[in-house]
């Protein structure tokens, strides 16, 4: 068994489920521990059958919860080091012994899970994405991305399930309300991916075999589900990918998606 549920997704918060036979992990905690608490129980999942948190990046949307919930439940949190020293806060909350620590680009072990955090273009101290691995499976994690890189897309190289940053349409972010600097720091190297660049990315990788994608962290503001969607099944089309062969979701915002079986 091997498993991935987006317990939320989006601007406002991040929390996602890997399961296997003996393992369960969330992928940040970037809501409430509460509403995180919902999350699991929407699919039989109960809090303190968690093992592990693991934190990609120091932003509120990705930590939200992690003090909390790992005080509440006992639970281990691990992050790499110049991401825990960016978030001094949420690091006084957490037991000493549930500090963890990884090195980017080396695996390590959560029970009968392999991990794999790379490097990611963002603007925090030391921004990641996962693979893990099981059962010759791997699960892929990849948001928050300024721009994609040959690094990036040789990590997510021969996943079997990606979940992968959506952001943003370029004209609606034209079009919104945010202020210039912050449309700039959105569209530039070290901010979030467009809805092109991740149909891209997705049809580059459809010839690696990736067979389930879902499009995750879309702004409330510069994007629609809907458009998500289309944009990436354009490019699909348009690089010469039969869409039928690619199981194509979008992260739901504030609920539980169905819960995707990878093997």
């Amino acid at each position: 068994m091997f498993k991935f549920c987006s317990l939320c997704s989006g601007s406002s918060g991040n929390c996602s489920l890997i399961q296997s036979d003996n393992t369960k992990i969330l992928i940040d905690a970037g809501e409430s521990c509460k509403k995180i608490c919902t999350a699991l129980n929407s699919i039989n999942v109960e809090p303190n059958e968690i093992d592990a948190i693991l934190v990609t990046h120091e932003h509120s949307d990705h930590i939200k919860g992690i003090s909390i919930f790992s005080t509440k439940y006992n639970i281990p949190v691990f992050a790499n080091m110049e991401t825990w020293n960016a978030m001094p806060l949420e690091k006084s909350k957490v037991a000493e012994n549930n500090i963890s620590y990884f090195k980017l680009n080396e695996k390590f072990n959560i029970k009968d899970l392999e991990i794999l955090a790379f490097p990611i273009p963002h603007d925090a101290a030391n921004p990641c994405g996962f693979n893990i691995f099981f059962d010759n499976k791997k699960i892929s994690i990849a948001t928050d991305i300024g721009h994609m890189t040959k690094e990036i897309v040789n990590n997510l190289i021969n996943s079997s399930f990606l979940l992968l940053e959506a952001n943003y349409d370029p004209k609606v972010l034209q079009c919104s309300s945010y202020p210039y600097l912050l449309k700039q720091r959105i569209a530039g190297p070290n901010g979030h991916l467009s809805n092109d660049v991740a149909g891209q990315t997705i049809s580059y990788l459809s010839k690696y075999g990736l067979k389930t994608a879902m499009l995750g962290h879309l702004s409330k503001e510069n994007n629609f589900p809907e458009l998500a969607y289309k944009t990436v099944v354009e490019q699909l089309i348009e690089n010469n990918v039969d869409e039928s062969t690619l199981n194509l979701s979008v992260a739901t915002r504030y609920e539980a998606t169905p819960i995707i079986d990878v093997g």
